[in-house]
């Protein structure tokens, strides 16, 4: 078992419900995004379009940030491939965001709440808030995922772009879209051997 996930390129509107959605569902504080939706503007005018790419964590099979950890915080998880952080463990050095490729980690020291007076009652009271100082990323909602529920990220989005499922199971509706639409790996020539597909 092998979770991973595909991108339909051709279906993303860069509603950005994706990453609003797992803001709110992770608890990140000001200025964090684990999920964001990168835009490029192709063409020439008159013909001129505007292409979104969601990035985030990729999961890879052979993840960089891990091996640089020297307290083990960052680690992929042997049943089926995330690659996870434990807080209580992590020191905040960094060394797993310089290592990522994908500039999908952070560390934030800064607010963490949105206004000075102090949380609202959704920052106040949610059971999955990062603490401050400590590596930060997507985590494919594991704790959805163990629940037998789609990520807050799939499950959102109007346009049905995305799709969860296991990359190691030739049948499962993901490595069929992977199959058919020709999936692609953002920087397959780094090795890392990500998670994530897009489809063109």
């Amino acid at each position: 078992m092998r979770w991973g996930m595909a991108i339909d390129l051709k279906r993303c509107v860069g509603c950005n419900s994706c990453a609003l959605a797992c803001k709110s569902e992770n608890g990140t504080p000001p200025g964090v995004f684990w999920l964001q939706v990168l835009e490029d503007e192709v063409g020439r005018f008159p013909n001129v379009t505007r292409e979104f790419f969601p990035t985030r964590c990729m999961h890879c099979a052979s993840p960089p940030c891990v091996p640089v950890c020297p307290t083990g915080a960052t680690y992929k998880r042997a049943k089926d491939g995330l690659v996870l952080q434990n807080y209580e463990a992590c020191i905040g050095c960094g060394a797993c965001v310089i290592a990522c490729p994908y500039q999908a980690r952070t560390i934030s020291d800064g607010p963490q709440y949105y206004y000075p007076e102090g949380p609202t009652p959704h920052e106040a009271n949610h059971p999955r808030k990062p603490p401050a100082g400590v590596a930060q990323k997507c985590t494919f909602c594991v704790h959805r995922l163990d629940q037998g529920l789609e990520p807050a990220c799939v499950q959102t989005c109007p346009a049905r772009a995305i799709t969860i499922g296991d990359l190691d199971d030739p049948n499962s509706e993901l490595s069929r879209l992977i199959r058919d639409r020709h999936g692609v790996q953002p920087r397959a020539d780094l090795g890392t051997d990500p998670s994530l597909y897009y489809l063109y």
